[in-house]
C-alpha cells in the first residue's frame, strides 16, 4: 500500500460517506478488498447503532425488557447489514473511481486456485486419468 491514509477527521467522514481525495485510492481499495474488510464493514455499521440502542436500556422496567427491544432491532440490521455488504463495498468503490468488480477480487483469485489445483489434479480437458 504506497497511498496515503486519511487523518482522523478524514477517516471519520470516510466511514460516514465521504469521499477521499485521490491520493488515497490505495488505502480506500485496501480498507473495502483487503484482509479484515468484511470485519471492519460490520464493525462500522453494527457498534454505532447498538450504542444508539442501549437508550432503550433506560426504559424503566425489567431489564430483559429494554434487551428485547434491542434485540427486535438488532438483530434485522445485523441481517441486513451482512446481506448488503457486497452491494455496499461495490459502491464505495465506484464512489472512489475504482473499479467495482475490485469488490470480489478474492473470490475470483480463490476459484482461480481451486480451478487450477483441481486441474493439476485431473489433467486439463476433463479426460480424467
Amino acid at each position: 500500500m504506497s497511498g496515503q491514509t486519511p487523518n482522523p477527521i478524514q477517516r471519520l467522514r470516510y466511514i460516514y460517506g465521504a469521499t477521499l481525495p485521490p491520493s488515497m485510492r490505495d488505502w480506500v481499495l485496501e480498507d473495502l478488498t483487503g484482509a479484515g474488510a468484511a470485519r471492519r464493514y460490520l464493525l462500522r455499521f453494527l457498534v454505532p447503532v447498538l450504542l444508539v440502542l442501549c437508550v432503550f436500556l433506560l426504559i424503566p422496567g425489567p431489564l430483559w425488557m429494554g434487551l428485547s427491544m434491542m434485540a427486535l432491532l438488532f438483530i434485522p440490521m445485523i441481517y441486513f447489514t451482512v446481506a448488503l455488504m457486497y452491494v455496499y463495498r461495490r459502491a464505495r468503490l465506484v464512489k472512489h473511481d475504482l473499479d467495482p468488480g475490485l469488490a470480489d477480487i478474492r473470490e475470483r483469485q480463490r476459484a482461480e486456485a481451486e480451478r487450477t489445483a483441481y486441474e493439476i489434479r485431473h489433467g486439463r480437458g476433463g479426460s480424467g486419468a
